[in-house]
């Protein structure tokens, strides 16, 4: 090799180990992961820990032009978690990002979120508490409540809500989000380990349990942040309102089929080959 070669070759960044599981352990990681994954438009208050001066900053799903950060001009920090580029733990690029954000100065944004090298992690970043998501029907969030009284602000707020499918957390139920496309569904986050998941689902679906809903019909799974998200096609026209009590009431049924530990037959094994085939990976 030349000298003049030697000369030019930048140094290898030092890669960040995949993490399947990213935010395992985070007393907030059905949150972020629904924030991550599933939620258009959601904004959650988080405070970083006293390493990185205790300051209050606001995670949201997407910002303007897929900005990853803005410091507002009143001071207030917007960090995006959809936005954030993917080392292979989504953990530590996120908690990057909020490093870099804590620089910005009002008026200032980060339009893209460098390759994150390794470094702290969520859990070194952020204090550990509960998130509080704020669920929008468009992208109101991006802009002070000031700037929403102009007429021009508002129409183009009234704009986007075209590309937000209707989204509601289904209440007392953590993880569950309604959501309105051509039909209407139920996603539910699931902590649990996804393997058994499947098992429960497929005992469910043998014993042919009409879970939560007569009318609602198992369509599949999304596996995101190393969590299984199963999902529910609802009957036509059905509201978000109508579901906490009746899910209320088969969460104790899902949770018994996850936790039964008794080997699946060799049709609740072929039911779970089906689950498995409709599978979608998310990131």
């Amino acid at each position: 090799m030349g000298k003049k070669s030697r000369l030019n070759k930048a140094p290898k960044k030092k890669r960040v180990p995949f993490v399947e599981r990213p935010y395992e352990g985070l007393t907030a990681e059905v949150e972020l992961v629904a924030m991550k994954e599933i939620l258009p438009a959601a904004t959650a208050s988080a405070t970083t820990a006293p390493e990185y001066g205790s300051r209050e900053i606001t995670l949201v799903t997407l910002l303007p032009n897929m900005a990853a950060a803005v410091r507002r001009e009143d001071g207030e920090l917007l960090v995006a978690v959809q936005t954030v580029t993917g080392s292979g733990d989504a953990s530590r690029d996120l908690a990057a990002l909020i490093i870099d954000a804590l620089e910005l100065e009002p008026g200032e944004a980060i339009q893209s979120a460098e390759l994150a090298e390794p470094g702290p992690r969520l859990s070194d970043v952020l204090v550990d508490q509960p998130l509080d998501l704020v669920l929008y029907e468009d992208f109101a969030y991006w802009v002070s409540d000031e700037e929403k009284d102009r007429d021009d602000v508002r129409q183009a707020i009234e704009q986007t809500r075209d590309n937000v499918a209707p989204t509601v957390a289904i209440d007392a139920i953590r993880g569950a989000y309604w959501v309105r496309m051509t039909n209407e569904f139920v996603r539910w986050i699931r902590t649990e380990d996804q393997d058994r998941v499947l098992d429960g689902l497929a005992r469910l679906q043998t014993a042919r349990s009409e879970g939560f809903d007569k009318d609602a019909r198992f369509v599949g799974a999304f596996r995101a942040c190393g969590l299984l998200i199963p999902v529910w096609q609802l009957a036509p026209g059905t509201e978000a309102d109508e579901l906490s009590a009746p899910m209320a009431t088969f969460e104790d049924e899902f949770a018994a089929a996850i936790a039964a530990t008794e080997p699946l037959t060799p049709e609740e094994r072929r039911a779970r080959s089906g689950i498995v085939s409709r599978q979608v990976t998310l990131r």
